[in-house]
């Protein structure tokens, strides 16, 4: 049963140790996820925002024992907030938009937070374990199953020398019947990254298009996502 506050208002120091560590672990497994994956909001932002919602919810339940404060109020001022953080992940390219996941894992690792914070730790793990299956095991099978009824869509990631431009690489994708959804460049060092959203006709294979890309001149890098 969840309670956020015992009789005596008062939480001592491995208690809230334990919350707030335990809502940095379970955090940051969802963020290694993501970072992994190379998204906008990685080990770091997560962890953060499982700690910091964690905090808000001792705080608001522990932390003011001369006056009687709600806490379910500082439960519901963390759902807005992180709605703002959430909006700031998700990015429109052309006409797709990224970082919808991610957005949504941040809104569920405040969550894993606010119920490590409130003691409700089995909630708190068990949220963590079914998010990581959404993200990497079902990710995989749906991915399977989709693909017998539409076409493969994905992200190509292409390195080219600083100054190159990427009209060669574009040709070459547009080539093979491959469609584009939409292209972003970017700067690293002394490489030009270029990211392509495509969709591939049944007829060719993302190991295909990788080795053809590949081929062209210039070409440091390519991978596929």
């Amino acid at each position: 049963m969840l309670q956020l506050a015992s009789s005596s208002l008062s939480l001592n120091w491995d208690e809230a140790l334990l919350r707030i560590a335990l809502a940095g672990v379970l955090g940051g497994l969802i963020g290694l996820e993501r970072e992994l994956r190379e998204r906008e909001a990685g080990l770091r932002t997560h962890l953060l925002v499982s700690v910091g919602a964690a905090l808000f919810t001792i705080a608001g339940a522990y932390g003011f024992e001369s006056a009687r404060v709600d806490p379910t109020r500082v439960a519901a001022q963390i759902v807005t907030g992180i709605g703002f953080l959430g909006a700031g992940a998700i990015i429109r390219q052309g006409f797709s938009v990224r970082g919808l996941t991610t957005a949504a894992t941040l809104w569920v690792v405040a969550a894993v937070g606010l119920a490590a914070g409130a003691g409700y730790y089995s909630g708190a793990v068990i949220t963590t374990a079914v998010v990581l299956i959404a993200l990497w095991p079902l990710r995989i099978v749906a991915y399977h199953l989709l693909r017998r009824f539409r076409a493969e869509d994905g992200r190509l990631f292409v390195e080219l020398p600083a100054g190159t431009p990427p009209g060669n690489v574009i040709d070459e994708v547009v080539r093979t019947g491959v469609r584009i959804s939409s292209i972003g460049v970017g700067q690293e060092g002394d490489r030009r990254r270029l990211e392509l959203d495509v969709v591939l006709p049944r007829d060719v294979a993302a190991p295909h298009l990788v080795a053809r890309v590949a081929d062209v001149p210039d070409v440091a890098d390519v991978r596929w996502d």
